[in-house]
């Protein structure tokens, strides 16, 4: 017979940033527990539930005995377990009493192949598991892997010590309208849990594992479900707001779901005069210390309103509101505050205090790394012919708000304040708007800086970072990346791939390398950092739909100028659709190969020597598609190049077919290696063409 089975820890206020996943990974855990036992069948469903006081989950059709198994177990190799006679060896029949086979029969040991070796095998009939042993071992086993944040470590009233993310009052654990015997945590399972804190009085039985949900939600004021209260306050969210735009960032929405059992969302107020401080201050403030929703306009202004989610449900809020209100006033207040006192200094004032700030102890202060960041901002700004000045300017200033009081409270609106306090002391637009934009993109996905002085501040900060911090040994390993350079290679990849953007990759690295001349502690990283950054530039190019060979082909010559790297994979998309391309890139893999087997030093072809009608076709078709390559290539126009090469497989093709490329006379060999060398040179101008071999 199957049933639904339903599972409950009852517990105190779990933390809620770890609710969700707590809930799913206490499910998963007893679903993967049970299907390794076979309890489970093919068409059963598991449901997660997770409130502030409980961890649960039902799974339908749960088996109440799991099924017999047949069962086939390698016991030893024939030369250890059988002596010359054929009679068992003492380590067999050890082996068999460890397995629980002490009584079985030589000769229903089968001998079969095992690898090289021969085996005996041992096949019998598994009896199957009553579900509250099943459940009991699941149980344990997806106690011990949550990913509890903070173990607390409490004490029942027998004196047990126990470990959990908070303390435990009640198991539940049903099969259908039974109740499983299984233990945790010293308590024993029962029927019997509890509703909300507040909204319910005295125990809740549930009769009947079908029933959980609807029990909770009648008796017990409870919605179970994580999701179905994260969607309710979403819906209730949108329906206070009316015309307003309500900002709700799914964390806040997942941490606001994790506090209540009820949800109740109600309208506050604060008062207008706090308008006057940068809106992100406010909604910071509000989000972060109270977990309230705070409200715009349809044009993103923000409103003297906000909603919160309570957790109590009643005819007469006011009380709620007014104390809600009262709360955030006293932040609003230090936010206001923090933003008139800080207009008190300007950023120049300030900029010449981060010499007392440091960045690194290998890398000095962050007055020293502004200095960094302004000689190369200053050297991106001329090689794009844009406003050196400006570019210079924005670096000095772009981490002096780092000593405001705004950001010591709120670190998350470093740059966006140094904006706001740009603009209050008359400084050019571009230069306000790069101390936001140079710390895009600040994740994936995230916009690029819109301005070019912000553009160059963002490529100027991050390749600082990056040269400076892989310099000094601290690169990521594994999954460990605690200074972001995967993320600021990245967005160094985006800034010069989607802007096309005309600089060097190698001339960024180098200018950026120079400026750590002087530091004894700093080893150049140029090789390896080179390569670190192809690596990520070949997981974006795949992240947007080209093949690995595609990428491969066109990352492998580590192209120096990332502007054109989108239309160089266009063009070999194309190039891949002829018919010819197959050929010409297994011809390329050979000349490849042949070219780094030789060691010949590359020279120029003597045209004199080419004695083969096939090797001199191939010399003078290959001068001849090369002036076309090479002006298409000059005009950007790699599609044309990479199909120009298509014209010459006859010719490659024939000299492969009658040309002996090793001849015996060296002078020979060597103007054949020279021919293709030539000949690799133009089909590998836009792409490594070799790597579209199969």
């Amino acid at each position: 017979m199957t049933h639904t089975l339903l599972v409950e820890l009852f517990t105190e206020e779990l933390p809620p940033k770890a609710l969700s996943t707590l809930g799913a990974a206490f499910a998963a855990g007893i679903v993967e527990g049970l299907n390794s036992r076979h309890f489970l069948s093919a068409d059963s469903v598991a449901t997660s539930y997770a409130t502030p006081r409980r961890l649960a989950v039902s799974i339908t059709s749960v088996c109440a005995t799991s099924p017999e198994l047949s069962c086939r177990e390698k016991v030893l190799p024939v030369s250890v377990g059988l002596d010359a006679s054929g009679n068992a060896t003492a380590p067999l029949l050890k082996k068999l009493a460890a397995m629980g086979f002490a009584d079985a029969p030589i000769s229903a040991l089968e001998r079969a192949a095992d690898g090289k070796a021969e085996s005996l095998f041992y096949s019998y009939t598994a009896p199957g598991q009553p579900l509250s042993q099943g459940l009991q071992a699941a149980l344990s086993e997806s106690i011990a892997k949550l990913p509890i944040p903070k173990l607390m470590t409490y004490q029942r009233p027998d004196g047990t010590v126990v470990q959990f993310a908070r303390p435990v009052h009640r198991l539940l654990a049903l099969h259908g309208t039974e109740v499983i015997p299984v233990e945790l945590m010293g308590l024993h399972s029962g029927r019997t849990t509890q509703g909300h804190r507040f909204l319910s009085s005295g125990n809740i039985e549930v009769t009947s594992a079908d029933d959980y949900e609807s029990s909770l939600l009648t008796q017990g004021k409870v919605i179970a479900s994580f999701n179905g209260r994260k969607e309710k306050i979403r819906a209730d969210l949108l329906a206070q707001a009316g015309s307003d735009q309500v900002l709700m960032p799914e964390a806040l929405l997942d941490e606001v779901t994790a506090l209540v059992e009820w949800p109740v969302v109600y309208n506050c107020h604060f008062e207008e005069k706090f308008l006057t401080v940068p809106q992100e201050c406010l909604i910071l403030t509000m989000q972060t210390n109270q977990k309230y929703f705070a409200l715009t306009d349809a044009a993103g202004k923000l409103r003297p309103r906000f909603l919160i989610v309570s957790n109590i449900a009643t005819a007469t809020p006011q009380q709620i509101i007014r104390g809600n209100e009262t709360v955030v006033r006293p932040r609003l207040s230090d936010a206001k505050f923090f933003f008139e006192q800080d207009q008190k200094k300007t950023l120049a004032e300030r900029a010449t205090g981060l010499a007392n700030v440091i960045y690194h102890n290998k890398l000095g202060n962050q007055a020293q790394r502004v200095t960094r960041v302004q000689k190369l901002a200053g050297a991106i700004a001329a090689q794009l012919g844009a406003d050196v000045v400006l570019a210079e300017r924005a670096a000095q200033l772009a981490k002096a708000d780092l000593l405001t009081d705004m950001v010591g409270e709120f670190p998350e609106l470093q740059g966006i304040m140094g904006s706001y306090y740009a603009r209050i002391d008359g400084e050019d637009e571009q230069v306000a708007l790069a101390m936001t934009e140079h710390y895009q993109p600040r994740f994936a996905g995230d916009a690029l800086p819109t301005s070019p002085t912000g553009t160059i501040l963002a490529l100027a900060d991050k390749l600082e970072t990056l040269v400076g911090i892989w310099g000094i040994g601290l690169q990521p390993t594994g999954d460990r990346d605690p200074f972001a350079l995967r993320r600021h290679a990245l967005g160094v990849l985006r800034m010069l791939i989607e802007k096309q953007l005309p600089l060097s990759l190698s001339g960024l690295l180098d200018t950026a390398t120079n400026l750590f001349a002087d530091n004894p502690a700093f080893t150049d990283p140029r090789a390896a950092l080179s390569s670190f950054i192809y690596d990520r530039l070949r997981g974006i190019l795949k992240e947007r739909g080209f093949s690995p060979a595609e990428v491969e082909a066109v990352v492998a010559p580590q192209p120096d100028l990332l502007a054109t790297i989108l239309l160089r994979l266009t063009a070999v998309q194309s190039f891949a659709a002829l018919p010819e391309s197959a050929a010409l890139a297994a011809a390329n893999k050979r000349i490849t190969n042949i070219l780094k087997k030789s060691d010949q030093a590359v020279q120029v072809v003597q045209t004199g020597m080419l004695q083969e009608a096939a090797e001199l076709a191939l010399f003078q078709a290959a001068e001849a598609v090369a002036v076309e390559v090479r002006s298409a290539f000059a005009a950007g126009d790699f599609t044309t190049a990479l199909h120009r090469l298509a014209t010459i497989r006859p010719q490659v093709d024939a000299f492969f077919n009658d040309v002996m490329v090793m001849a015996e006379e060296p002078a020979l060999r060597a103007n054949r290696i020279a021919l293709l060398a030539m000949l690799h040179t133009i089909l590998n101008q836009v792409a490594d063409i070799s790597k579209l071999a199969a």
